[in-house]
């Protein structure tokens, strides 16, 4: 079991584009291995390949112990009145706030058969496939807060012991 550690806000691979998974090695079998250990600890929902210093697109979930993962996902459809939900990034630790987001979404890419993958949901799912892909384009949650939110949340980083 590798639980890998958590790159936090600031670090350059959490704001890059992660690439495209071309082929399904060795590598790319134990970088599964290690998002689904890492996000098999309590509290977690998802883990992004960036998070754990790794610029490829995959991710993992955790959503009320269902724990899977997919390669080369794409969110290719939401719907739903966008909302504003508590949320919160191990990327960015001891942040919660309201972010935007669609009730439902879908993700489309692999597994690690090359067979092709959908991952569908609502509430807490729905959230966590548009994080998780929002992290793979170099997105963070910050990004999705209401302007006057997004200015408290980013004094509470620069006020943060980890920052």
């Amino acid at each position: 079991m590798t639980v890998r550690a958590i790159r936090i806000f600031g670090d350059p691979v959490l704001r890059a584009t992660s690439s495209p998974i071309d082929d399904i090695d060795d590598g790319v079998r134990a970088l599964v291995q290690d998002l689904l250990d890492t996000v098999e600890l309590p509290g977690r929902a998802g883990v992004a390949a960036p998070q754990i210093g790794v610029g490829l697109r995959a991710f993992s979930y955790n959503i009320d112990g269902d724990i899977g993962y997919i390669l080369n996902p794409e969110l290719v459809e939401v719907s739903g009145d966008p909302v504003e939900v508590g949320e919160g990034c191990l990327s960015v630790p001891g942040l919660w706030h309201a972010a935007v987001r669609y009730p439902h979404a879908k993700v489309v890419g692999i597994d690690l058969d090359g067979q092709p993958l959908v991952l569908e949901g609502d509430g807490l799912l729905a959230q966590a496939l548009q994080h998780e892909t929002d992290h793979l384009d170099g997105r963070l949650y910050l990004d999705r807060l209401p302007p006057e939110t997004r200015r408290t949340a980013m004094r509470e980083v620069r006020e943060s012991s980890w920052f």
